[in-house]
């Protein structure tokens, strides 16, 4: 007999626990190794080598210098730039292992708080595409968005406590007209970055605060919205709580669409703060989207497997799996159009994104597994339409495509933060395994609370008979 409420019992809370505890072991043996847990030690040689110590102009003045690169090296040659870190140039800083853990607590900042969007957004969209099938899982993605105000003390408390360590447009002294640090193109940004009607840049950044509390303020209420309607339709019936779900779940995806592509500027992109794309925005989405859906596939099928959810069948898998394979083509478009536009164009100030991740033993094997990870590995996994009604081949895919998009977070945000101090090791792994543990631990605590299949779902029906 199907069980209605999730029974979020100690085993399981011991299992969760462990797995942070394992996480917090490895990033303390990271610490203690001398490479922070990265079994060769290149960071360190080229931390020395390079001292990130130097010019402000080092990593980020690319644009100036690119004159001298596009003329002569054709479409697939690369320009001769420095690896160098975006995030603390020209202040004496060498890059240490606390630095790697302030950029790996970024990171995951972002990547959680993506899947605790997708939650909400995945909810949304049922609602405002009238869609039935999902009746049955809908309060998985509703568990996931419990996360949010968590993510949101963190990511404002880890900006306030380490901007200057991230973001190089932070320091003053490159809004200085006429300093031995001025930065012509991060000063014409003074205006969007620290105050919002315009002025000199350089001190307390405002407006970028404010972006920040406002969007996790926006989101939480409109969460706030949507679950107090759910629960409400639970205890009442009716289908004025679904009809009402509709609209304010249209008013949040229209919000969503705004501050989600703003917010992957502001938390991503301008960690290079010289380089921009038009795409980027679709970008970090689809790397979020993917990744939730993901996660609420492998959540489904460990509840099924638990004895939970028995009214969910292979159809409604079947969707799950379509879902997943199809937004990791998607993920996969973008990527692809983003880099080629910018490899065939070859200009400096563009390619220089691609050059810091290609040309540096550092990140370019994790270019390319990045891209095994996150399609060519799904894509032949979940092809056939049999692999998208199997628990095995699913769940091996969305275990590989939640780490494969990590791995992509972690190539967008180290590059330009690090530069070739940058690693992958224990630490990183640690780090993931502690952030991971934690929102499992709030989205299931979060499940248990209340049935796992709205009661009251006008859509039951729907979702009972649904075949493909």
């Amino acid at each position: 007999m199907a069980k209605d409420k999730f029974d979020f019992h100690a085993g399981i809370k011991k299992q969760i626990f462990f797995v942070g505890i394992l996480g917090f072991l490895l990033l303390m043996i990271g610490w203690a190794m001398p490479s922070g847990g990265h079994e060769t030690d290149h960071g360190d040689d080229h931390a020395t080598e390079q001292s990130h110590g130097g010019d402000h102009d080092t990593g980020n003045d690319h644009a100036k210098e690119g004159g001298d690169h596009d003329a002569d090296e054709g479409h697939g040659a690369a320009p001769d730039v420095e690896f160098a870190s975006g995030g603390d140039e020209g202040h004496g800083n060498e890059k240490t292992w606390f630095d790697r853990f302030i950029i790996d607590l970024w990171i995951n900042n972002v990547y959680f708080t993506g899947l605790a969007l997708i939650g909400i957004f995945f909810f949304a969209i049922q609602y405002a595409a009238q869609a039935g099938w999902s009746a049955y899982i809908i309060r998985i993605p509703l568990s996931m968005a419990h996360w949010l105000p968590i993510a949101g003390v963190l990511m404002i408390g880890s900006f306030l406590a380490f901007n200057h360590d991230i973001f190089h447009w932070t320091h003053a002294d490159l809004y200085e007209l006429g300093g031995a640090h001025f930065d012509s193109i991060i000063a014409g940004k003074a205006g969007y970055f620290f105050n919002p009607l315009g002025g000199e840049g350089g001190g307390f950044p405002i407006f970028y605060v404010i972006r920040m509390v406002l969007f996790f303020g926006v989101w939480y209420w409109l969460f706030a919205k949507l679950r107090k309607m759910s629960y409400a339709e639970d205890e009442l019936g009716g289908e004025s709580y679904w009809f009402g779900m509709r609209k304010w779940s249209a008013i949040f995806l229209v919000v969503f669409a705004v501050t989600s592509s703003i917010a992957a500027w502001d938390w991503i992109m301008s960690i290079d703060t010289h380089w921009f794309s038009t795409m980027f925005g679709w970008y970090v989405f689809a790397s979020w989207w993917v990744s939730g859906l993901a996660l609420i596939t492998l959540i489904v099928m460990l509840l099924r497997e638990a004895g939970y959810l028995s009214q969910v069948t292979n159809n409604h898998l079947h969707d799950l799996g379509k879902f997943v394979f199809a937004f990791s083509i998607f993920w996969t478009y973008i990527w692809f159009s983003q880099f080629l536009l910018i490899y065939y164009a070859n200009i400096p100030e563009e390619s220089v994104y691609y050059v810091e991740r290609l040309r540096s033993d550092h990140y370019s094997p994790y270019f390319f597994v990045n891209v095994i990870m996150n399609f060519f590995f799904p894509f032949l996994c979940l092809m056939t339409r049999d692999a998208k009604r199997m628990h095995v081949f699913l769940k091996i895919a969305c275990v590989v495509i939640l780490a494969g998009h990590w791995l992509d977070f972690f190539l967008m945000a180290t590059p330009g933060t690090l530069g070739e101090s940058g690693a992958f090791g224990l630490t990183e792994i640690g780090m993931y395994l502690m952030f991971g543990a934690a929102f499992i631990y709030v989205t299931l605590n979060a499940l248990a609370k209340r049935a796992l299949v709205a009661p009251n779902h006008p859509m039951l029906g729907e979702a009972k008979h649904h075949h493909i």
